[in-house]
């Protein structure tokens, strides 16, 4: 996964281009627990970095996801509707959340080794 940018709200992005494909990553999953529902946004919905834009709940929580871009949704993943489950059974696969086209990646976004880090900073909190 050492292509893929994160970010501190424990989303992962791949980007192709000017289009981010966007998820949550295993630590979001796992801590989440089983998700057994997905609001996401519609697509055409302009999306602001850092800014709510759906929800994943789960049978202990409900969590927010945020927008990792600036951007337009340009695709939602569809099987989520019917296959909640997907974003725990494969996260970084199947489970993907949007796809949002940008212009600008933020300067903040984390490399593998960084979020790797930042999450071991949160462990020992």
């Amino acid at each position: 996964m050492a292509e893929l940018k994160y970010t501190t709200e424990h989303e992962w992005i791949d980007v192709d281009g000017d289009i981010a494909t966007v998820g949550i990553t295993r630590y979001a999953a796992d801590a989440l627990g089983d998700v057994v529902y997905v609001d996401l946004p519609t697509v055409g919905a302009v999306v602001t970095a850092g800014r709510a834009v759906g929800e994943l709940e789960s049978t202990k929580t409900v969590g927010e996801l945020f927008a990792p871009v600036d951007g337009e949704v340009v695709e939602v993943n569809e099987a989520l509707a019917t296959s909640p489950e997907l974003v725990n059974a494969a996260p970084f696969d199947a489970g993907w959340l949007i796809r949002v086209r940008f212009d600008a990646l933020p300067d903040d976004l984390l490399d593998e080794g960084g979020y790797a880090a930042f999450i071991a900073g949160q462990a020992g909190a």
